[in-house]
């Protein structure tokens, strides 16, 4: 969000136009985070409305995967990454993204949940954090929906049981 202000100086009649930015950040465990580390694709988050105190759950992709064709004389194609827009993103539903707009940046609060390092993990723990907290039985979030695919595998089930493990540590 961008703030334009423009100033008149009573001494001299000269104007001044000065630029602010603001870009409200995401935090994780309390301290604001700037870089999402590489092992992890994508997280859960909480994203509050200070004045309402109405919340939304989502998840975000940290980074895409790209592909590019093949260099000439080559065969394989060229994969990579590219990161994401969540630095910027405020979830996917309509009405959170109006009240965005309307009250600004500044009454919402961003936080982290849970960083993934899978899809299907974070797919997982996304419709949880909804269920666990009836996102659909009550006024309190924006959430108008739950939709989840996620397929066992035993790459999910341990992904699953380090961030319980991990939990349980900061727990006690």
């Amino acid at each position: 969000m961008f703030i334009i202000t423009l100033q008149e100086q009573p001494e001299n009649r000269q104007k001044t136009l000065g630029i602010h930015i603001y870009l409200m950040q995401w935090t994780y465990n309390g301290k604001q985070i700037d870089e999402i580390p590489d092992e992890y694709e994508g997280f859960v988050y909480l994203i509050t409305n200070t004045t309402t105190d109405q919340k939304y759950i989502g998840k975000k992709l940290a980074k895409f995967k790209t592909t590019k064709p093949p260099l000439k004389g080559k065969k394989n194609k060229r994969r990579g990454t590219k990161e994401s827009d969540w630095r910027t993103y405020w979830g996917s539903s309509d009405r959170l993204n109006a009240d965005v707009a309307a009250l600004g940046e500044d009454k919402f609060t961003r936080e982290i949940l849970y960083l993934c390092k899978g899809r299907g993990e974070m797919s997982y723990i996304e419709a949880r954090e909804q269920f666990d907290r009836r996102v659909l039985e009550t006024d309190e979030y924006y959430n108008g929906i739950i939709n989840v695919r996620v397929g066992g595998s035993d790459k999910l089930k341990q992904a699953l049981l380090e961030q319980h493990i991990q939990a349980k540590q900061s727990n006690t």
